[in-house]
């Protein structure tokens, strides 16, 4: 891995740790723009934005940054180049007719785009870590001939997995085993190829431990959902991520998944309603209960945030143990969700410019950790950030193979 990732990393950290004003907070906890007495300037352009320029500078990112110059002098153009990764190269796949059947279409594209970044080596095997059915694991055995280990806690989807693989006749075992377990560190071959699409949180870093003390030669993996972890706050993984000032709490962690280009447009909608829900239930809690604090929600489910307002609200109170709504005003309080929505967007405008630098200065933790451990590593993409936001690959190979 060449010198200038750790570069990158020091000069990611000091513009995340200089700026963590403008990030390292919760949006949907503030009734008020949160920069009125350090960022004066700011929070009064942020107020006088009208809708259209508003819209305009949410799907722009470029002309965001260049609105965002005033505040951010030098780093507005730091980091477009700090967050640039190149894209990995690629190779033909054969994939005959009817392998994807059953899969949904962007999934597919990530699986395949993925799996391209890999050589074919036949000789060696797979281990596919986090299968769940096994698709990519599956794509690999049909087009490169390879045998293939598929670890996944989940009972029915090995078994669906399974029946799916004999389909195709393709050399695929699958066991039943929970990934953070004792037992998974049995299952990496000597001189394989460990490989993990979209592992969230400790699942990857647990993979990436078990790699590095293990023979197998090989480690391709697209990390996912970095909240996902034990505790509340992030523990860096590398020697020089031990030395930064900076300190990341699970929220923050959240933050870099905050952005999702998939689902259709009633799927989008559907997703907007929610936070507009979610907004004016907070509005309505803190009257109810007096206390001027954000009340975060469990997942409610999606029969009540598909039906009305109030049967959402009604639910809500009821998982939080308010007291029920009695004569609710609906059309008061989703004026007062809209409203709050309207800041929430002013507020993400700012701390949005961010998620991808956060994201980048995670991955490269990975990295280095990688590297400090003897190992040779590739990082970039292996897709489009339109198919998936998720879109970093790390390649590693075991310093003895190189």
């Amino acid at each position: 891995m060449p010198e200038h990732w750790a570069e990158r990393f020091r000069a990611l950290d000091q513009l995340l740790y200089r700026y963590r004003h403008l990030w390292q907070l919760r949006p949907f906890h503030h009734r008020s723009l949160p920069w009125w007495e350090t960022e004066t300037t700011l929070a009064e352009a942020l107020q006088a934005l009208d809708e259209d320029h508003l819209t305009a500078l949410e799907g722009d990112p470029e002309r965001r940054l260049h609105w965002l110059r005033p505040w951010l002098g030098e780093a507005a153009d730091l980091l477009p180049q700090l967050i640039a990764l190149p894209r990995l190269p690629g190779r033909p796949l054969d994939i005959p007719a009817r392998l994807d059947t059953g899969i949904p279409g962007r999934k597919w594209q990530q699986i395949t785009a993925f799996a391209a970044r890999m050589e074919s080596r036949q000789e060696q095997p797979v281990l596919e870590w986090c299968a769940g059915k096994g698709h990519l694991g599956r794509l690999l055995a049909v087009t490169d001939r390879r045998q293939v280990v598929s670890l996944e806690r989940n009972p029915t989807l090995c078994a669906q997995g399974q029946r799916l693989a004999a389909g195709w006749a393709v050399p695929i075992r699958f066991h039943e085993v929970d990934v953070l377990s004792d037992a998974a560190a049995h299952y990496l071959p000597a001189n394989g190829h460990a490989v993990a699409l979209h592992a969230c949180g400790d699942l990857h870093t647990r993979l990436m431990a078990l790699w590095l003390r293990s023979p197998c030669e090989r480690l391709t993996l697209s990390p996912c959902c970095y909240d996902a972890i034990t505790g509340d706050s992030y523990r860096p993984m590398s020697r020089l991520a031990a030395t930064s000032r900076l300190r990341v709490e699970r929220a923050d962690l959240q933050f870099t998944q905050q952005e999702t280009v998939t689902g259709g447009r009633a799927t989008r909608r559907r997703r907007q309603r929610e936070v507009l829900w979610r907004l004016a239930f907070d509005e309505w809690q803190r009257s109810v209960t007096g206390i001027d604090r954000y009340l975060p929600l469990p997942a409610v489910p999606y029969n009540l945030a598909g039906g009305s307002f109030g049967g959402f609200l009604r639910t809500a109170a009821a998982l939080k143990a308010l007291p029920p709504a009695a004569d609710l005003d609906e059309h008061h309080w989703l004026q007062r969700g809209m409203q709050r929505r309207d800041l929430v967007r002013r507020i993400e405008l700012v701390t949005h410019v961010f998620r991808r630098p956060l994201e980048v200065w995670l991955v490269l933790d990975r990295a280095l950790l990688l590297q400090e451990q003897g190992a040779e590593v590739r990082l970039g993409t292996f897709c489009d950030y339109a198919l998936t936001p998720r879109n970093l690959l790390l390649d590693a190979w075991q310093a003895a193979h190189a």
